[in-house]
């Protein structure tokens, strides 16, 4: 339990050291707290957790094609629309402002998420031995 909660506050961490990336786009609502920034990047990582967990494997399966043509570059589009899409769902389900637009900014917002929760991931395991 504990370790999926880590992981959470890394993907959160992640979510939110995207947003200080100005050339990126993916940004919070003009006046937004800190507060209601941190509980956005929660939101979003928890949304980008699920919408991962459920469509990802699907995806991988129907454009199975894509992949092996593309030796697996696809990949990053799809983790790049999986991120878009998140960010929608948050927007549209839960009224939090977290704005991601779909080129280039989700595939490299995907992509610097990816990295820094991993790295997040194996610094807090590390430090927890």
């Amino acid at each position: 339990m504990l370790d999926r909660v880590l992981r959470l506050v890394c993907s959160a961490t992640a979510v939110f050291l995207v947003t200080l990336l100005p050339w990126l786009g993916i940004s919070f609502a003009e006046g937004t707290s800190t507060w209601q920034k941190v509980l956005t990047a929660l939101v979003m990582a928890l949304v980008l957790g699920v919408v991962n967990a459920l469509l990802k494997p699907l995806i991988k399966l129907l454009g199975l094609p894509l992949y092996l043509l593309t030796l697996g570059l696809i990949s990053l589009v799809v983790n790049g629309f999986l991120f878009w899409l998140s960010g929608v769902i948050v927007r549209a389900a839960f009224d939090l402002q977290f704005n991601v637009p779909f080129w280039p900014g989700a595939i490299l917002g995907a992509l610097f998420v990816t990295i820094v929760s991993v790295v997040l991931g194996w610094v807090i395991k590390d430090y927890s031995k």
